[in-house]
């Protein structure tokens, strides 16, 4: 009988606990683990496909070197020389390494082991530096270190929820389903979010507050100076365990409620009414995420909003305190080990350095900070980085001014990276390529938003040459001649940071996980931490002071808001993030046809305002261009969007829709204070694309897509699906077909002609099975997608079946489902609406008769709009 293995999520900073059975073909049966205090066996979409995501399919398997390949030791000790050359030439500065949020807190260990405590330089940053580093910096300025003080418990037992710059319906589904299932027990209860756009968890709530970019700091000034005048301070606390309050209230006492809407676009009555809810609620949780920290105000934002929990004394107790949510599965936990290149190990920062170098016995430890990431790529562009080792992530798409990014990789004397696919945009640069084990085949730790420390554990063999991080990094070190990499397992990695932990600590450090030395690794529960050694692990922080400040007073922060943006004539702001069933760049949700078949290409989202003033109309192509670069979508025209601004996802890549990295246009500005870069900032002049000739097509085949102008390729159950664009018609369209799907000159194509409006439609069928049909038009291609792509697994003997495949529409006998909305179950919009029609007027009537919304919920705000839409038709 197979095991079924205990694991974690390898996707956001929930941290869902993961049941894993393995089967003898190599996939897995996932399903969430009930036991764990994260998510209590539930799972969001992404989670509940990681089952389909473990082929090996494109996978690297051993080692390459200029794209040959080599044995792991001669790899490694190319590595090892190339590094051991440049430092002794340019010394240690001139390395660095760059990691993420995917790493395992092992893996982040001994790399930031071998880069501050043996290298000599603090040259190591990490993809966290992308999404956390302004609550790193603001929680260590306001807390005197970097302590999230709360725990998910807290988001059930609030009176009121703030969503800051956080669409939490769909980047942590699993917690926005807690909350508004206690909200369901208790309708009393609050939620308010904030955020430009009325994203899914803003249509939720009982108030949304559509602010203007960067207002966040004018909005809770206002709410500190109100809540001043309103006597709802917590005088006792602020006297006993802060300092700054005064002169804090001295900067926010002219932001006034009019002053605020006028900073932020907000309605006055909106503002005043958020205030008094803030006021009259004791028990507050103020959530955040990126809206917050990506921003050159970031730091500014997250001590904006300490300051209200701080003054009225509303932290560290339950149901109350601000909680920042974290993007990746393990960026706290590289925190914790000083993965940031502006902190060392065990939440020390380098006036410990002599403290950490005792430890380690590393006498060359780094003393100063290094490079954070955007400054860390500017200096490869310099030359003055002359090798880099990149693991476990994707900066040449992610990153901001990505073109650069890229320059700056080609341009590097060494490019060491360590992946598990040698075709991400970033891999293509390596001259050094390493397999790394992925998801299922590695063993370690992660570390979720609340502090909580769970295993991840393997179920898979390691596939081919693959090797651990972790293992990786301890080859090159002893090859480099380093003492103290000797280990045999990550349990004795972790057993290692576990000590740092409390090694003359003495309760001077708020990260302390030292009793954990004494537990099984193999059996290591979920735990929060700090677990000292005189009890067990501490749900919350700073109920009764104790901060970590040298007087352990808390800083309540005198602010300065920035003034409101302005735009370059003609530009549009744009604002970048996630979709509900993507994850980063897609290496992993990309494998798997149900998670692409939510948004299966690159889309902007304007409002219907600006899209008629700038000719754009409905799916168009839209190209997006400033000084930095250019990027080319799809319309979608939607008052969800605020006037004079624009939303694109950032999951593209060159892989899978060359056109559609919007990384590129972003400007490499960030936060002085954390590094973090403004996401969230850019600009941008949007024109619809002259498009000479649409296309979709699905294919059996993976197709070359070389001869388009523009394309987004996904996969579909039993193959693929592509969108086309084509700035020119190609004068023979049968080649076309042809060429793209590497078939035959000689295969006898079916094809449909509509000459009076420009469409041909062209399929290829063999005994009865659909290899390929392209649909091509002037216009955006008007065929029903999902029926399509299902086309790829039907019989299509008959005659009739043909011509309905050719025509690009379901006969009458052969329903077609419509748009995914549901993504757990495949459920599509049209099967909705019918249902809405038969007599399911609310979402848990749509459940019952489809299941959609059933498991992970992030759907039913789109399931609730469908319901809306089909009203007057169900009651006619």
């Amino acid at each position: 009988m197979p095991t079924e293995v205990k694991t974690t999520c390898p996707y956001c900073g929930v941290g869902c606990g993961v049941l894993a059975t393995p089967k003898p073909d190599g996939s897995a049966t996932i399903s969430g683990d009930p036991d764990h205090p994260a998510n209590f066996g539930r799972l969001c979409s992404k989670g509940s496909a990681l089952g389909e995501t473990l082929s090996l399919e494109e996978r690297q398997l051993y080692p390459m070197i200029s794209g040959k390949r080599v044995s792991w030791d001669a790899a490694l000790d190319e590595v090892a020389g190339r590094l051991g050359v440049v430092i002794e030439q340019n010394g240690p500065d001139a390395v660095a390494l760059y990691g993420s949020g995917q790493l395992l807190t092992e893996d982040y260990y001994v790399a930031n082991k071998l880069m501050k405590g043996f290298i000599g330089t603090a040259n190591i940053d990490t993809n966290s530096r992308l999404c956390m580093a302004s609550s790193v910096a603001g929680h260590k300025r306001g807390f005197g270190s970097d302590t999230v003080p709360g725990a998910y418990e807290d988001l059930e037992l609030a009176d009121m929820i703030v969503l800051v710059g956080s669409n939490l319906a769909w980047c942590h589904p699993v917690l926005y389903q807690r909350i508004l299932a206690a909200k369901e027990k208790r309708p009393d209860m609050r939620i308010v979010v904030i955020d430009p756009r009325a994203t899914n968890a803003a249509q939720t709530a009982d108030l949304h507050l559509p602010i203007a970019a960067d207002g966040d700091v004018a909005l809770f000034s206002g709410l500190y100076a109100h809540l001043a005048n309103a006597g709802a301070f917590d005088m006792r606390f602020v006297a006993e365990h802060t300092r700054g309050m005064e002169v804090a209230r001295d900067a926010a006492e002219d932001w006034t409620i009019g002053r605020v809407a006028e900073a932020t676009g907000l309605a006055r009555s909106d503002v005043a009414l958020f205030f008094d809810l803030f006021t009259q609620t004791e028990k507050v949780v103020t959530i955040y995420s990126q809206g917050v920290n990506q921003s050159t105000s970031g730091v500014d934002k997250v001590n904006a909003i300490l300051n209200c929990h701080l003054a009225t004394g509303r932290i560290g107790r339950e149901g109350m305190g601000p909680f920042s949510i974290t993007g990746q599965p393990n960026a706290m936990g590289g925190r914790e080990v000083g993965g940031l290149a502006n902190m060392l190990a065990a939440h020390m920062d380098f006036d410990k350095a002599d403290t950490v170098s005792r430890f380690w016995n590393a006498p060359n430890i780094a003393v100063k900070p290094g490079l954070k990431a955007v400054e860390l790529f500017g200096a490869i562009a310099a030359r003055r980085i002359k090798a880099v080792w990149i693991m476990a992530t994707n900066p040449v798409v992610s990153l901001p001014d990505a073109d650069a990014a890229r320059r700056a990789l080609k341009n590097c004397g060494t490019v060491i990276v360590s992946d598990m696919f040698a075709t991400t945009d970033t891999a293509r640069c390596a001259d050094i390529f390493l397999p790394a084990a992925g998801w299922g085949e590695k063993s370690g730790t992660v570390t979720n938003s609340e502090r909580r420390i769970s295993r991840q554990r393997s179920f898979l063999p390691l596939p081919g040459e693959a090797r651990p991080d972790w293992w990786i990094i301890c080859q090159v070190a002893k090859r480099m001649g380093f003492s103290g990499f000797d280990y045999a397992s990550p349990a004795e990695i972790f057993a290692e940071h576990c000590e740092l932990s409390g090694f003359e600590n003495n309760g001077s450090r708020d990260f302390d996980i030292s009793a954990l030395v004494d537990r099984d690794y193999e059996a290591l529960e979920p735990v929060q931490w700090p677990v000292l050694r005189s009890g067990a692990g501490q749900k919350r922080l700073f109920g009764k002071g104790g901060f970590f400040s040298v007087d352990g007073k808390a800083r309540i922060v005198a602010l300065n808001p920035p003034p409101p943006r302005t735009l370059p004539p003609g530009q549009l702001l744009l604002n970048t993030g996630r979709v509900r069933d993507h994850w980063h760049t897609m290496t992993r949700t990309g494998k798997t046809p149900r998670l692409s078949a939510h948004y299966a290409e690159p889309f902007v989202e304007i409002h219907p305002d600006d899209a008629e003033r700038l000719s754009i109309r409905r799916t168009q192509l839209v190209r997006l261009e400033n000084a930095f670069g250019s990027a080319i979508v799809r319309a979608l025209v939607t008052d969800r969007q605020q006037k004079g601004s624009a939303f694109v996802p950032m999951h593209w890549t060159g892989e899978t829709a060359p056109t559609g990295r919007v990384n590129a246009l972003i400007p490499p500005y960030t936060d002085p204070i954390s590094g973090q870069p403004a996401l969230k900032m850019g600009c941008a002049t949007l024109s619809p694309v002259d498009v000479a000739l649409y296309g979709f097509a699905v294919s059996r085949v993976k197709p070359k897509l070389h001869m388009a102008d523009y394309w987004a390729l996904a996969p579909a159950e039993h193959g693929w699906r592509m969108e086309l664009g084509f700035w020119q018609r190609p004068e023979d369209l049968s080649r076309l077909a042809h060429t793209i799907f590497g078939v035959s000159e000689d295969a006898a194509l079916t094809t449909s002609i509509d000459a009076r409006v420009g469409r041909f439609n062209i399929a290829l069928f063999d005994s009865g099975r659909l290899v390929f049909a392209l649909f091509l038009a002037p216009e955006p291609v008007l065929v029903s997608r999902q029926w399509a792509v299902e086309q790829l697994g039907v019989d299509h003997g008959a005659a009739a079946t043909r011509a309905n495949m050719l025509s690009g529409r379901p006969g009458a006998d052969m329903p077609d489902p419509g748009p995914l909305v549901c993504s757990c179950f495949g459920v599509g919009a049209n099967q909705i609406a019918d249902a809405v029609v038969g007599g399911c007027h609310d979402v848990a009537a749509v459940g019952e008769a489809l299941n959609a919304g059933t498991n992970c919920g992030s759907c039913r705000t789109e399931i609730r709009r469908l319901i809306d839409a089909h009203r007057l038709a169900a009651a006619e």
